[in-house]
């Protein structure tokens, strides 16, 4: 599979670095360097991408700034020498956050994170039904640091993932685990939980509120992102009362 990308970064030796890395990719196809967010703004009207590499501080506007005024985006790896702006990144549904410098290796992990994403899927939808918990056995074990802890489908109010650690928000505690979010999402059953964002999976009986692109669990507040946004569109109209 050959993936379009697109390099964004005013920074002359970062962009050289991430251009010499795309080179070496045979899947990756680069359309452009850009020094700016606004060549990159022109570039991209005209030429659809599959990928973009982003840097986050530039001079004419950030590439956050930029991330939120594309109507269409693309998959989206951010690079930055900041790490406080993590986060913010993984709100708006990024592939992966690289931090300066970066490492070849480490771009080789946010390219295989993208071609995952790429790869046509059956939709959420249509998939497959997946063997459900039983009601014998209505929790799961997950390890935090030396210790399993048992973990109750009705304590879990929603399920944060960044990177490779999870962490499941109950009615009583924060629980740390090392593990993929989609390899927590397989064994909680459907019909108590669903994703609505590439880092969050939430408890349907825990959701208050939705409005405007928003899911209010208690006093937090949880986007939905353009990925999971028609699926969770569909279980909302299936259980909305006329």
């Amino acid at each position: 599979m050959s993936i379009t990308c697109l390099i964004v970064d005013d920074e002359p030796l970062a962009r050289n670095l991430l251009t010499d890395y795309v080179s070496k990719v045979p899947s990756l196809q680069l359309l452009q360097a850009c020094a700016s967010p606004l060549a990159a703004i022109e570039v991209l009207r005209s030429n659809p991408v599959d990928l973009l590499f982003l840097d986050i501080q530039m001079p004419e506007i950030t590439g956050i700034s930029l991330l939120r005024t594309l109507q269409k985006r693309p998959l989206v790896v951010l690079t930055t020498a900041y790490s406080e702006y993590a986060l913010e990144g993984y709100d708006l549904d990024v592939v992966d956050y690289l931090l300066k410098p970066v490492t070849f290796e480490r771009f080789l992990r946010a390219v295989e994170k993208a071609g995952q994403r790429l790869t046509p899927t059956t939709p959420p939808s249509v998939q497959a039904p997946r063997t459900e918990p039983t009601e014998q056995q209505p929790f799961v074990f997950v390890k935090d640091g030396t210790k399993l802890v048992k973990v109750r489908w009705a304590d879990i109010l929603y399920v944060e993932g960044l990177k490779d650690y999870v962490t499941i928000h109950t009615r009583q505690q924060k629980i740390v685990t090392l593990q993929r979010l989609k390899t927590l999402e397989e064994q909680l059953p459907t019909d108590k939980f669903i994703r609505i964002h590439h880092s969050y999976i939430v408890a349907v009986d825990a959701i208050d509120v939705v409005h405007k692109g928003e899911v209010q669990i208690g006093n937090v507040t949880l986007p939905v992102s353009d990925s999971y946004r028609k699926q969770f569109k569909d279980f909302t109209d299936r259980n909305q009362m006329m």
